[in-house]
């Protein structure tokens, strides 16, 4: 049986700003999820603002790629816009009417997230 060349795994990226506080927490926790359940593959944030070339031609060819911020400093957005990055679902967790310092990192919580991004990464919401 021929396999078709056109036919392969849809590739969804995500990448979050594991940050100091709990929102940071609750982004990272929610991104390992997303991997665990099939949704898309967690990246490293780092090394798009090493430059890694890697990671960000990944981040060029991912059919989705998205960026989970939970502080208003959105540093996973900044961090692609500086590498010239600019194809990506951004979520802030406000989305989800979580905010910096009144989110304590739960299971409520992190499932909030994951069922917000994961309806982002199945493109069930539209974006701006």
């Amino acid at each position: 049986m021929k396999k078709d060349m056109n036919t392969r795994k849809k590739i969804n990226l995500v990448f979050v700003c594991s940050g100091a506080a709990d929102v940071g927490e609750l982004t990272d926790r929610a991104a390992r999820q997303l991997r665990q359940e099939g949704h898309g593959t967690m990246s490293c944030l780092a090394s798009i603002g090493a430059r890694d070339s890697d990671i960000s031609f990944n981040a060029e060819i991912a059919d989705r790629v998205l960026l989970i911020d939970g502080c208003p400093k959105a540093c996973a957005r900044r961090t692609f816009a500086e590498a010239g990055l600019s194809r990506f679902t951004h979520f802030h967790l406000n989305e989800a009417g979580l905010r910096k310092g009144h989110s304590p990192v739960t299971a409520e919580n992190i499932q909030r997230v994951v069922d917000h991004a994961a309806k982002l990464l199945a493109g069930d919401i539209p974006k701006p």
